[in-house]
């Protein structure tokens, strides 16, 4: 069956607890939570939550679209080591971000879902939401190069 069973969407290797404790571990210079963390973890399916501090926002009281960004970036990031494993240099190779509403400051959530896990890629929708998840506030689709 080779290397591409070894690499499935339809189970993870990692869960929200291994994934929260590998990021800690790979990213020491930044303050907890100041990426956010992972909420839950299933086959095909990351959740992920961040607070972000008044550091976060920009002119206006909204929060920063580097904020927004790299939070769907870390949720990515997330959904794919939850299925690759602990590989810390998987890297972003592409993240197209659409701002789709006002970021109205509070806590920030994030739906990462796998659209597509090969050997080399992997192709992901992430919707960040505020209130309700229904009227996600930015949506981004980004790839990630396995090594």
């Amino acid at each position: 069956m080779g290397e591409e069973a070894a690499i499935s969407s339809s189970a993870i290797r990692m869960d929200a607890d291994a994934l929260n404790a590998f990021m800690a571990e790979a990213f020491p210079q930044s303050e907890p939570g100041s990426r956010g963390y992972v909420v839950s973890a299933a086959p095909g399916h990351v959740q992920a939550r961040m607070d972000p501090t008044d550091k976060a926002l920009r002119p206006g009281g909204l929060i920063s679209g580097p904020t927004q960004m790299g939070f769907a970036d870390m949720a990515a990031y997330a959904l794919v080591l939850a299925h690759i494993g602990p590989v810390a240099m998987a890297v972003t190779s592409a993240l197209n971000y659409q701002f789709l509403r006002p970021c109205r400051p509070g806590s920030l959530f994030a739906d990462a879902h796998m659209l597509r896990l090969g050997k080399r890629l992997a192709v992901m929708d992430v919707r960040i939401w505020t209130d309700d998840p229904l009227k996600p506030v930015g949506q981004a689709n980004v790839t990630y190069a396995i090594p």
